[in-house]
C-alpha cells in the first residue's frame, strides 16, 4: 500500500515518542516514581497502565509491540502533569489529513502486516536508538530542582542548633541560628555583667547540643570578724555564699538564717567566726572558745565579774582577735585634793627720774593659790602615777610692779672724788651692796637709813640699788653734810 495518503507514527505503547518533548522508554512504574520525584506524592497504582494503548494490542503483538500504527489512528495521549501545575500539550495528529471513515480504518489494519510496516518500523527503531537521552531530558530539570530544595533544606536544618540554656537555675531548651555565646544571649535578651558568671564564657563557639549557664551575681555586704566589706556572689541562699567565698561558718554566728535566698538586691550579712581567747584574771588563765562581738562579751563568757572600776587591758567595746590575750584590771583608789600656788608676773616700766641700771619695785607680787583633785589608783595591787582630773582657782596672783631707771648717771660729783669712799664702804657694810644691819633700820655699801636714801633722791631701798649709785648718793651726802653721818668710820675717807 503506498504511504502517499497516510503518514506513519510510532504507537504510544510502553515506549512512545512525542513530538513535544521526544521519545523515551518508561515504564508504569517509572512513571510513578517521575511522578513521586516531582510532586512529593507517588501516583496510585496503574495510573498510567496501558493507557496508550490501541484496542488491538491484545489481539495482535508483532515482535515490535506494534510500532506501526497510521496516523489518523493515533489515540489521545493523556498529559503528563508539568512542574508548576501546566498539562503537556497532546500530539494534534497529522496536519492537513481528515479524519477517514470506519471503512477506511478496516483497510488499514489489513496494510499494517505488509512489509513496508516492517521497513517504516526498522529507521523510527534506528532513530529512536541514536535519542538515548530522550527521557532523561525530561526529568533531569525537576531533579535538579528538587536536589536544590533537598540541599538548602539541608543547610537550613544544620544551621539550627538544640541549645540548653540555664539561666540562673532555670533550665530551657531552644533552638537558635547563633555562631558563639554572646549571640545567643543577645537573641535571648540576656544581659550579663562584670561580676555575672557564663559558662562557657562569652564569645565561645557553639554546636546542637551544648549546654549554656548563665549565674547572675549579687552584692553583699559581708562584716566578716569585724571588717566591712562588699563581695559578689553567684550562690542563691546565705550558706551557698558563705561557701563560694570561704568563710568558715561551723560554730560562727550568722546575723540571718543560713537558708534565707539572697534576691538580685543582694543583703547585708553580719559573720563571727569561732575564735580562741585567754583571759588572765586574779592569777587565773581561762580559754575559751567563742563568736562573741566584744571583748566584754568574753570576759562574761569566761565567767568573770568585773566590779567597781575594774577594767581590761584592751578596751571592752573592742572586737576580740584569735588567740588574744586579755587581763583583767582590778582597779581599786580613792582621791586627794592639793593646793598648789600660782607665780605672779612682774610688770616693768620706765622711770626717767632713776638712773641708768636702777630698778625700783614699786609693789611687790603676791602669788595666786589653787586647788587640785587627783585620782589615786592602784592596779592588781600596784600603786600607780596620781591622775588630775580636776582643778580651781582659790586665790588669783597679784603682779610685781617695778620701775626701771633710765636716766644717765653723772660722771662724779665736785668736792668729794677724791675720798676714798672703798674704804668707807669696807668699814661700815664690809663692801656689800645689800648689806642690811641687825635692826633692818640700814642698808647698802654705806648703810643709809630709808628716809635719808629718799632725801638724796633714791628710790626704794638702798640695798637693792646698784653699788654705782649708793656711792653716788653717799658723795652727795658728804658734800651736804660731810663725814657726820658716818661717825665711826668717817675718818676713811681721808685716809
Amino acid at each position: 500500500m503506498s504511504n502517499a495518503r497516510y503518514e506513519t507514527y510510532e504507537t504510544y505503547g510502553p515506549g512512545y515518542a512525542d513530538p513535544v518533548y521526544g521519545g523515551f522508554d518508561v515504564s508504569p512504574a517509572d512513571l510513578h516514581s517521575a511522578e513521586t520525584l516531582v510532586h512529593g506524592t507517588p501516583a496510585p497504582p496503574g495510573a498510567y497502565a496501558d493507557t496508550h494503548r490501541p484496542a488491538y494490542a491484545d489481539t495482535y503483538r508483532p515482535a515490535y509491540a506494534d510500532t506501526y500504527r497510521p496516523a489518523y489512528e493515533a489515540p489521545t495521549l493523556p498529559a503528563l502533569p508539568r512542574q508548576g501545575g501546566q498539562d503537556d500539550e497532546r500530539d494534534p495528529g497529522p496536519v492537513g489529513h481528515p479524519e477517514p471513515d470506519p471503512g477506511v480504518r478496516a483497510g488499514s489494519r489489513a496494510a499494517a502486516r505488509t512489509g513496508s510496516h516492517r521497513r517504516a518500523a526498522r529507521r523510527r527503531r534506528a532513530r529512536y536508538a541514536q535519542r538515548p537521552d530522550g527521557p532523561m531530558r525530561r526529568l533531569l530539570p525537576q531533579a535538579l530542582v528538587v536536589a536544590f530544595l533537598a540541599g538548602g533544606t539541608t543547610a537550613f536544618v544544620a544551621k539550627d542548633k538544640a541549645i540548653e540554656l540555664n539561666v540562673d537555675g532555670k533550665a530551657r531548651t531552644l533552638h537558635t541560628f547563633a555562631d558563639d555565646v554572646t549571640e545567643l544571649l543577645a537573641e535571648e535578651g540576656v544581659e550579663v555583667g562584670a561580676h555575672d558568671v557564663v559558662a562557657p564564657g562569652p564569645g565561645a563557639r557553639i554546636s546542637s547540643g551544648d549546654e549554656v549557664a548563665v549565674r547572675f551575681a549579687r552584692p553583699v555586704r559581708l562584716t566578716l570578724d569585724g571588717h566591712r566589706r562588699e563581695v559578689w556572689t553567684t550562690a542563691h541562699t546565705v550558706e551557698g555564699a558563705l561557701r563560694q567565698l570561704g568563710v568558715r561558718h561551723e560554730g560562727a554566728y550568722v546575723s540571718t538564717s543560713r537558708s534565707r535566698r539572697i534576691g538580685r538586691g543582694g543583703l547585708a550579712l553580719d559573720v563571727r567566726t569561732e575564735r580562741t581567747v585567754t583571759i588572765m584574771a586574779d592569777g587565773r588563765a581561762r580559754t575559751v572558745r567563742t563568736n562573741a562581738a566584744t571583748v566584754r562579751e568574753v570576759v562574761e563568757e569566761a565567767g568573770i565579774t568585773l566590779h567597781g572600776q575594774d577594767t581590761t587591758s584592751v578596751p571592752q567595746g573592742g572586737f576580740p582577735r584569735d588567740g588574744q590575750t586579755v587581763t583583767v584590771l582590778r582597779i581599786t583608789g580613792g582621791r586627794e585634793v592639793r593646793e598648789e600656788p600660782i607665780p605672779f608676773q612682774v610688770r616693768r616700766t620706765e622711770d626717767p627720774t632713776l638712773f641708768q641700771g636702777t630698778e625700783v619695785v614699786e609693789r611687790a607680787g603676791e602669788p595666786g593659790l589653787r586647788r587640785v583633785t587627783f585620782a589615786l589608783r592602784t592596779v592588781n595591787g600596784v600603786p600607780r602615777k596620781p591622775r588630775e582630773i580636776r582643778s580651781e582657782v582659790v586665790r588669783e596672783p597679784s603682779p610685781q610692779l617695778v620701775r626701771v631707771g633710765t636716766m644717765r648717771r653723772p660722771a662724779s660729783v665736785r668736792g668729794a672724788d677724791h675720798l676714798d669712799w672703798q674704804g668707807l664702804a669696807a668699814c661700815e657694810s664690809g663692801g656689800r651692796p645689800d648689806a642690811v644691819d641687825s635692826s633692818g633700820t640700814y642698808g647698802g655699801l654705806y648703810q643709809f637709813d630709808t628716809r635719808t636714801w629718799h632725801a638724796l633722791g633714791g628710790q626704794g631701798r638702798p640695798q637693792d640699788a646698784p653699788a654705782a649709785e649708793q656711792t653716788y648718793r653717799a658723795k652727795k651726802l658728804y658734800v651736804r653734810r660731810g663725814a657726820s653721818p658716818w661717825p665711826h668710820c668717817g675718818g676713811r675717807l681721808h685716809g
